[in-house]
């Protein structure tokens, strides 16, 4: 019986243990578009990528000042995916009654690209690196 109850913790450690993932670093830079956008102070977005989650809205800048708003973010995370959506002066998110936008990755590092039309559901995502 002894043996048995070894074998069995045995095989319950070894389950456990490979499903962990392996951290990688994640970089996304995330661009919106805001061309046409009406009383708009501030752009950033929120997610499930902040502490607590959907709570931060992480700011964006528009360094050129042609209207595509942008952040870059950078994280060491075992996930595969998250969702997020951008959000104009602190609050107001785009897509009201839509599905959240999502990130979709893979395990290991990767760097990707993220573009977007606020408030329009279609984006794309390329990974630059980490194919």
């Amino acid at each position: 019986m002894k043996i048995k109850n070894i074998v069995l913790l045995a095989v319950i450690a070894s389950f456990f243990s490979s499903c962990v993932q392996e951290v990688h670093q994640k970089t996304v830079t995330f661009k919106v578009d805001v061309n046409g956008i009406e009383n708009l102070n501030q752009v950033g977005l929120r997610g499930q990528m902040t502490d607590p989650s959907w709570q931060v809205t992480v700011p964006m800048t528009d360094e050129d000042k042609d209207g595509i708003y942008e952040v870059t973010l950078s994280e060491k995370t075992a996930v595969n995916s998250f969702e997020f959506k951008f959000v104009k002066n602190d609050g107001d998110y785009e897509l009201r009654g839509q599905d959240n936008r999502r990130i979709q990755l893979e395990y290991k590092p990767q760097t990707i690209l993220y573009e977007a039309v606020f408030n329009n559901p279609g984006g794309k995502q390329t990974v630059l690196e980490g194919k």
